[in-house]
């Protein structure tokens, strides 16, 4: 909870209609002392995702002109930077895009707030950052080794972060998340991607008829099954991971950087297993050749933003995380239909 002189703080959440967004703004909005602003152009997002009374913007974060008449209109106090694309497959294939969104609309949104004076900034950074680590569970001072361009595009702006800092006197805090998953638990709201690319939604696909088959990509991978491993974290643990990080920044003004993940990792068939297990249904299976870009394994420690941030998850198994997100897709199976 903040509370300056009784006046609540403007929160700029860019993609906040996204999914990770999406659950930000409705954790956020449960606590006291905060005015949330969404900005998102909808390429990803969706209306729907939204709670009713929280202020909408449809905008771009590289359109100069929407930002300057935004920051001007609502005057926000800190801002939350959702609005990257993320899908490393198609980072390779299209580099420039991706540079394009992510870094380059990431300065003109800190251009922006260099110019309003906005000095407080939380970036949802990735563990793509890593690449193929030497060190597992991650450490957060391990030297970033990016090995696809959506991976370089976050570091880039991290790298650009810490001289805003010594240049402006910007403070941020970068959040490198592992594999985002899960849903409200609700039900209300969830993972919804057009195309899809995250596993566990692609696998509730294939369990509810809407393709024929999951792909694996690789089985020859130096772990127990031969498939990747990945840290699977969920999305409201996430949310809530935000909102620590903003209350610390406020608090302390202290920039850092934190990994966020549970400190294990399951292997692709595990996750398969684990949906086969939540909804009791069968589906088919193809074994494929390795993606681009992919790293073998990926798990995080994140000791750091438990001590420092007093962050504490509340998903701790791929059952209970499979399971809240099985509640949303069941009852969601074209999504949120607003295409």
């Amino acid at each position: 909870m903040f509370l300056r002189n009784s006046k609540a703080m403007r929160i700029l959440v860019c993609g906040g209609a996204g999914y990770i967004g999406s659950h930000l703004v409705r954790e956020l909005s449960t606590q006291q002392g905060y005015e949330i602003i969404v900005l998102d152009n909808l390429s990803k997002g969706h209306i729907k995702s939204i709670p009713n009374g929280i202020k909408f913007e449809k905008a771009d974060i590289r359109d100069k002109k929407a930002l300057e008449r935004i920051f001007s209109e609502y005057k926000p106090d800190a801002v939350m930077h959702f609005c990257a694309s993320i899908s490393i497959e198609e980072s390779v294939a299209d580099p420039l895009g991706y540079y394009e969104n992510n870094v380059v609309g990431t300065i003109y949104l800190l251009q922006t707030m260099k110019k309003h004076n906005v000095k407080y900034f939380i970036f949802s950074s990735s563990s793509a950052i890593f690449g193929n680590p030497k060190e597992v569970p991650i450490a957060d001072n391990i030297q970033p080794d990016p090995i696809n361009p959506y991976g370089d595009t976050k570091y880039i702006v991290e790298k650009i972060l810490a001289w805003s800092e010594n240049a402006y006197g910007l403070k941020y805090i970068c959040l490198r998340y592992f594999n985002a998953c899960g849903a409200h638990e609700s039900g209300d709201i969830g993972e919804d991607h057009d195309p899809e690319t995250h596993l566990i939604p692609l696998i509730f696909q294939a369990a509810l008829g809407q393709r024929s088959s999951i792909s694996i990509f690789g089985n020859d991978y130096d772990t127990k099954d031969g498939t990747c491993v990945r840290d699977y974290i969920h999305v409201t643990d996430l949310a809530t991971a935000h909102i620590k990080a903003l209350e610390y920044l406020i608090r302390e003004n202290k920039s850092q950087s934190f990994n966020l993940g549970s400190g294990g990792g399951y292997t692709v068939n595990e996750v398969i297993n684990a949906v086969v297990d939540v909804t009791g249904i069968q589906f088919s299976t193809i074994m494929e050749s390795r993606r681009p870009g992919d790293s073998a394994v990926l798990i995080a420690n994140s000791t750091r933003a438990e001590q420092i941030l007093g962050w504490k998850r509340k998903y701790d198994t791929i059952e209970d995380i499979v399971a809240s997100a099985w509640k949303y897709h069941k009852s969601h199976i074209n999504g949120y239909n607003d295409r």
